[in-house]
């Protein structure tokens, strides 16, 4: 079944009972829950992206890395952020954590200004937070919010790679945007592969492509 709180102040306890049972997945502010909408295919493999290359280089370390269907405590409220990474001990509650180093939010037309504004605002209050990540599904841009830099943003396009200093792991903008065919990650694949055919051409002794030789 949908939970539909709208308009409804609830409690902590039914929200989190509620959301055990719901058909649809929803967020928790001020005391009213809110249905959140279908992701889109773009958002689907950015954060499928985005959480393997982090898991992957996490593998040796106490980090764990999760991805939408697990909950982040901020003071009262309850967010699925679409990538977030826990360094700590955090194990007291199955269904939600409040301990996360970097959260990422994949942006779409109807999220984009509440996630870079009053969402953000929100995420900044947890205590050991290092890193927001806002990546646009629309064009190629990745924003990152860093605490030690007071949450200055720093943004980072294709041919990018951008380090999570809280991790001590680098990734390429183009591998986070990997099978994403928007505009932007189409023209970078297209002058790549002019670039890759126009340096075979002026160095035909170092194709990659095997010759057969006549006998």
């Amino acid at each position: 079944m949908s939970l539909n709180y709208a308009n409804s102040k609830i409690s902590e306890e039914k929200y989190l009972q509620g959301e055990l049972v719901a058909e649809f997945k929803h967020e928790f502010i001020d005391g009213e829950a809110y249905a959140m909408a279908g992701a889109s295919e773009s958002h689907n493999l950015l954060s499928l992206n985005m959480a393997s290359e982090l898991r992957n280089q996490l593998k040796a370390t106490p980090c764990r890395t999760f991805i939408a269907d697990m909950k982040v405590k901020v003071a009262n409220d309850f967010f699925y952020p679409d990538v977030m990474v826990v360094c700590q001990q955090d194990n007291d509650f199955d269904y939600y954590k409040q301990s996360p180093v970097i959260i990422v939010e994949i942006l779409s037309k109807s999220t984009r200004k509440f996630d870079k504004n009053a969402k953000r605002l929100k995420y900044q209050n947890i205590s050991t937070l290092e890193e927001y990540v806002l990546i646009d599904q629309a064009i190629a841009e990745i924003e990152v919010f860093r605490k030690k830099d007071h949450w200055q943003s720093f943004y980072y396009y294709l041919g990018d790679a951008i380090t999570f200093e809280s991790l001590g792991v680098t990734v390429l903008v183009e591998d986070i945007y990997y099978q994403v065919n928007n505009d932007d990650v189409l023209a970078f694949l297209q002058e790549k592969n002019q670039t890759a055919v126009q340096d075979t051409d002026a160095n035909p002794m170092q194709s990659p492509y095997p010759t057969t030789q006549k006998p």
